[in-house]
């Protein structure tokens, strides 16, 4: 992103409307991918954000303080280009939930992976059309076909901005079924995140704290919950 962390030079961003959706700009130009594409926000309310994002920036420009910005760029100089690429990556997912490998002990944390997950996988049955198996331990199982053909269908259909909310979505949670959850409206992405940490909850219970750990959980905390936010101003 450094290609783009430059001295601000315009007074105020503006969103105006136009071909295909909004763009926004600063001043009287309109702004760019690090590739050198115009950005064309899909609706006015990721547009808005956008704006928002320009408008906030002091004397320097600070792509770390821009997440709206980075992630419609990554959707346009990248999902874009690789969109069926990153439809193969993200289908792959369903092949190995991390939803579907259960504990093998201890009993509470196996109960508490059966009362969190199981309902999510039931939902997915009936609602995704999607049955899952599901295994102790971390030996590969397959997964019926059918399910997994209606699992990628769900993605193929996405606009490359959708998809590139769905792909943060799945790839830090590690679960396709929860990151549909969210898109479907079926649990807040609070919900979901907390219910894909059950591992991890359990193991500071038993063990406590680490700063380092911590602090990289709330990173992707933060990615996760933002992946939810920028899906839900594509509606």
């Amino acid at each position: 992103m450094a290609e783009w962390a430059v001295k601000r030079f315009w007074t105020s961003a503006t969103v105006e409307e136009t071909d295909g959706g909004f763009r926004i700009l600063l001043d009287n130009r309109s702004i760019k991918t690090p590739a050198k594409a115009q950005v064309i926000a899909p609706t006015r309310a990721l547009a808005d954000k956008i704006a928002q994002e320009w408008d906030a920036q002091g004397e320097m420009v600070d792509p770390m303080t821009m997440p709206f910005t980075r992630m419609t760029n990554s959707a346009i100089d990248k999902v874009t280009t690789q969109f069926d690429e990153v439809v193969e990556h993200l289908a792959s997912y369903a092949e190995t939930d991390h939803l579907c490998y259960r504990a093998e002990g201890p009993e509470d944390l196996v109960a508490r992976q059966k009362a969190a997950w199981d309902p999510l996988l039931r939902w997915a049955a009936q609602s995704l059309h999607a049955p899952l198996n599901t295994a102790n331990g971390v030996v590969y199982i397959d997964q019926p076909k059918e399910s997994l053909s209606n699992l990628r269908d769900r993605i193929i259909i996405l606009s490359p901005f959708g998809l590139a909310a769905v792909h943060d979505l799945i790839t830090i949670s590690g679960s396709f079924v929860a990151a549909m959850a969210v898109t479907e409206g079926h649990k807040t992405s609070n919900e979901i995140w907390e219910l894909c940490r059950i591992d991890e909850n359990w193991q500071i219970e038993k063990w406590g704290r680490d700063d380092l750990e911590e602090a990289a959980s709330e990173r992707k905390r933060d990615d996760f919950l933002h992946a939810a936010r920028y899906y839900s101003l594509l509606q």
